[in-house]
């Protein structure tokens, strides 16, 4: 591949028609504001210039999208089923303590509580127990330092699964 040419995952990603990458877009995010901001900026000549218009997308998601995009994730330590995104990404809980597991169901329905939605956190590559000690720290938050927190992870995320999405072979 020289320098100039486009990775062959992304090549396909650019290739797809509208609905089948609006598709692979909501499955990495389910902001539809999101979705359309990538999809109208295709097609992407580098992996990093998608990254990019991930992150000016996400930036500028209002309280609504955040809210969309949040519906998208299940809870810490309660991936959904047949989901292997989800399982894969908070595997961290998968070897947890019961006891573990208990005291996040907990701090999620508190932390949901509290702010009216999912704790998201980017979970890939992290322990339960760091996963636990996030939300414990966060739930003292205030609502709008804790948007700014939510819109930071939701891009590490999107950003994750991006990479899988294109840099595939």
């Amino acid at each position: 591949m020289t320098p100039t040419s486009t990775p062959p995952g992304l090549a396909r990603f650019n290739a797809l028609d509208e609905q089948a990458a609006h598709a692979a877009l909501h499955e990495a995010c389910a902001a539809t504001a999101w979705v359309r901001r990538l999809l109208a900026a295709r097609p992407y000549a580098t992996a990093e210039d998608l990254y990019a218009a991930s992150d000016a997308a996400t930036a500028e998601l209002t309280p609504a999208d955040l809210a969309e995009a949040m519906a998208g994730h299940p809870p810490i330590g309660r991936p959904r089923p047949g989901d292997p995104t989800s399982a894969r990404e908070q595997r961290g809980m998968a070897g947890a303590s019961e006891e573990l597991k208990a005291e996040m169901l907990e701090l999620n329905l508190a932390y949901q509580e509290k702010f009216g939605h999912v704790f998201l956190v980017c979970a890939t590559g992290r322990t339960g127990e760091q996963m636990r000690d996030a939300v414990r720290e966060r739930i003292g938050n205030a609502p709008e330092r804790e948007r700014e927190i939510v819109r930071t992870e939701l891009g590490k995320i999107n950003r994750i699964r991006l990479a899988r999405l294109v840099e595939g072979d």
